[in-house]
């Protein structure tokens, strides 16, 4: 075997503290905040001058983390926050939540939006798409039991 496991999943945001808050309220534990910057960084993502802020967020089982960068330098070039479901490229992050209906009403609270509605795979799965901070896309399933 090559892989030993699926580090983390990154995100790249303009407000961070609104992206911190959102992912708590969803169950995500904040690991760490820091700024990266330095040769090392910019060897590694192929951006001279490079300087970012990330967030590293943890997911309660402590397998998973979401690295949320916002980027001081250089600019950002593209955004995808709001393409549809059926983009090319990076598309969604997906989360299992312990209860569908609740998860759905506190991230309302931070302005988390239903992208259709909630559907039911089979006798598997409710899940649904919704847009959090900034319209980011994610994904949220709650298994059934």
């Amino acid at each position: 075997m090559t892989i030993k496991r699926m580090d983390n999943v990154g995100l790249v945001v303009e407000d961070l503290d609104a992206a911190i808050e959102f992912f708590t309220v969803l169950g995500l534990e904040l690991e760490g905040r820091a700024p990266i910057e330095g040769e090392w960084a910019e060897g590694v993502t192929g951006l001279p001058g490079m300087r970012v802020e990330i967030a590293m967020m943890r997911t309660p089982d402590g397998h998973s983390r979401l690295e949320i960068s916002r980027f001081l330098a250089p600019s950002v070039v593209a955004d995808h926050r709001t393409a549809p479901v059926n983009s090319l490229g990076y598309l969604r992050v997906m989360f299992t939540v312990e209860n569908l209906d609740d998860t759905l009403v506190r991230l309302g609270k931070c302005g988390a939006t239903l992208v259709a509605k909630v559907v039911q795979y089979e006798n598997v799965y409710r899940l649904c798409y919704i847009r959090g901070p900034e319209g980011i896309l994610i994904g949220l399933a709650e298994e059934l039991r």
